[in-house]
């Protein structure tokens, strides 16, 4: 039997994904598991793995289509098996031509001229761009289920039409856009409150220097401090289970497992890349999988579950001497803990001024899912388990 191909959602809200290359060629055989293609989201651009055995067959989108999620665009057959009759019919829109002169043309045909007393279905942010644009929506045909229109049908249109940019703001690529939108959403939306507190690194310091050898002997990879922060993070949240929750529509949700998100600086965004089920982890798989989620964020090479699944997220900054900050919640999570960098600094340690090398680190937290004191009690542990990690870690 036939098995479908579609343009899979990767995340929350997320209305398209635009194909950037197939790893397969129509025709060749593939394998369950076997890298197919590689779409881009707002997030991060990912590879995608073939959801079973078969020979590629019946491709109705081509790179640089932007596709509904949940649209076929091809099947894997098996030897000698033709894909479905309708499979040209799946995705009216996928195909795009290479050509400057024919990408126009084809962004003009989307555009028709609709009754003036229709409402046309139209997502929220599409909304909101083609105010931004100043784009008629009533001329528009919306590629989207149902024919809603969607951010890339605005988009589409002001570009063949040659519509202005926002007043005083630069041109940028899609996924800085839409990262903009998602922070934005979460600020108006969410009830932020933050929590500060510093932290006495000089055991954490010294752990990361005499396990530093040790673990990358047994995985080769280095161990950072942001390693060390994955792993305590991780136990201390599995006592405070509030702080691993996340807000859903119907209240709070509970998440069975503790998947850290470590915020990467990625070209034109930044990308939370996930280490799932982290409090498990030996420190050694914590650096292993942090260095291969790194490598291939820079690489634009990450999978779809890389990006997926995350229920708390860590933004380190103090790689670039950030003393302290405060960071946006990645919605649904309910918290996120900036951290800055470490730095001696004189502190009073009995009544007498010492040099320690100390860490401030923001809790920003959702109020809806958590209150202060619960934030409090989770922030004060992580301290305490940061200045002696041994005990958690080792």
């Amino acid at each position: 039997m036939a098995i479908s191909v579609v343009m899979p959602a990767l995340e929350m809200a997320q209305e398209t994904g635009k194909l950037l290359a197939w790893r397969k060629k129509e025709g060749e055989r593939v394998s369950k598991g076997e890298p197919l293609l590689e779409i881009e989201t707002d997030k991060a651009v990912v590879e995608v793995e073939a959801p079973g055995d078969g020979i590629l067959a019946g491709i109705t989108a081509d790179v640089g289509a932007v596709i509904p999620v949940g649209v076929t665009i091809a099947w894997l057959v098996a030897a000698g098996e033709k894909p479905p009759a309708k499979t040209a019919s799946t995705a009216p829109s996928a195909r795009a031509s290479s050509g400057a002169d024919h990408a126009t043309a084809a962004a003009a045909t989307q555009v028709t001229e609709l009754s003036a007393a229709s409402t046309p279905q139209i997502s929220p942010k599409a909304r909101r761009l083609a105010k931004e644009f100043g784009v008629d929506i009533t001329r528009l045909r919306g590629s989207g289920p149902e024919g809603t229109i969607t951010t890339e049908d605005v988009q589409k249109f002001a570009d063949a039409k040659g519509a202005a940019a926002p007043a005083g703001s630069a041109a940028i690529s899609q996924v800085a856009r839409l990262m903009a939108e998602r922070t934005t959403q979460s600020w108006t939306t969410v009830p932020h409150f933050f929590l500060v507190r510093d932290v006495d690194c000089s055991v954490l310091v010294e752990t990361q220097k005499r396990l530093a050898a040790e673990v990358e002997k047994q995985s080769g990879a280095k161990l950072t401090i942001t390693d060390l922060l994955i792993g305590v993070t991780a136990r201390v949240l599995a006592k405070h289970p509030r702080m691993n929750a996340s807000w859903s529509g119907d209240g709070v949700r509970s998440n069975p497992e503790i998947n850290i998100s470590v915020a990467m600086a990625v070209k034109d965004g930044v990308v939370g890349a996930v280490v799932h089920k982290a409090d498990r982890l030996k420190l050694g798989e914590i650096a292993a999988r942090r260095r291969d989620l790194t490598e291939r964020a820079r690489a634009g090479r990450l999978h779809p579950a890389d990006i997926s699944g995350g229920t708390f997220t860590i933004s380190n900054l103090g790689m670039y001497k950030v003393d302290a900050f405060t960071a946006i919640i990645a919605a649904p999570q309910a918290a996120i803990l900036a951290v800055g960098s470490i730095a001696d600094r004189v502190v009073a340690l009995e009544g007498r001024p010492v040099v320690r090398p100390m860490m401030t680190m923001t809790l920003s937290s959702d109020h809806r899912v958590v209150d202060g004191a619960r934030a409090g009690e989770f922030l004060s542990e992580l301290a305490e388990a940061l200045r002696e990690p041994g005990k958690w870690i080792e």
